[in-house]
């Protein structure tokens, strides 16, 4: 589904973000990428979000090279990757419907579907009893299934999640894990990066490990060494 193909990407000759990194996702995988800050997890993100582009090597979604779209076509395939962030991007004067059904607004779905999906999504990450509270009236962790929920609602090919448990205590963070194997189960590719070796350890699925950035291993059994 998704396969970087010797992706480099260069700032500068003393700064290399990424070196020849080679890797493959498979349709409805989860996979997790660790290692330490400044190992280049970010930068990879980024390469799919379109937000940064290869200096080298080639970056395939599905059978097209995403560095080659057109500028009109980007929106069009950022909505197919559904975007988890550590620090949760909630819009604060809007309730919990508000913030998931904006995305919806977005992407042209009617008030009807609106209206019928955001409830839907929101009992998916039990938050359905909160849905018409405000970001201020929530916890860490109930905010972040916000961000999932909002994420998953245009029902992305892909979900990102981005250290999505940096800012969480550990039974939050223990839930949030739960509810993106949850989402990967209904058949979401899923890419998490952290550098967590307990969020790691309860997902249990593949782990791709960075240095410098370098992929220095790509274990399927679920281990973390550092």
């Amino acid at each position: 589904m998704i396969h970087f193909d010797k992706v480099s990407k260069i700032y500068s000759d003393d700064s290399i973000a990424l070196d020849e990194v080679s890797f493959t996702v498979n349709s409805q995988e989860f996979v997790t990428i660790v290692g330490h800050s400044g190992a280049g997890k970010s930068t990879l993100i980024k390469m799919l979000l379109l937000e940064e582009k290869p200096s080298h090597g080639t970056i395939l979604f599905e059978k097209f090279d995403v560095s080659r779209l057109r500028r009109r076509d980007i929106p069009k395939y950022r909505r197919r990757i559904g975007t988890v962030f550590q620090d949760f991007k909630l819009i604060p004067n809007k309730t919990v419907f508000e913030n998931v059904a904006f995305a919806m607004e977005a992407a042209g779905r009617t008030d009807e579907e609106i209206a019928a999906d955001v409830p839907h999504v929101l009992s998916l990450v039990d938050l359905r009893k909160k849905i018409w509270n405000f970001p201020h009236e929530l916890s860490g962790g109930e905010k972040q299934r916000v961000a999932i929920a909002r994420a998953i609602i245009n029902q992305p090919d892909v979900v990102i999640a981005d250290e999505p448990t940096g800012n969480l205590d550990p039974i939050n963070a223990r839930e949030i894990v739960e509810i993106l194997k949850r989402i990967n189960s209904l058949g979401t590719t899923v890419i998490l990066t952290t550098h967590n070796k307990d969020v790691v350890d309860a997902i249990g699925k593949r782990v791709i490990t960075m240095e410098k950035g370098k992929i220095i291993r790509d274990n399927k059994d679920g281990k973390y060494a550092l």
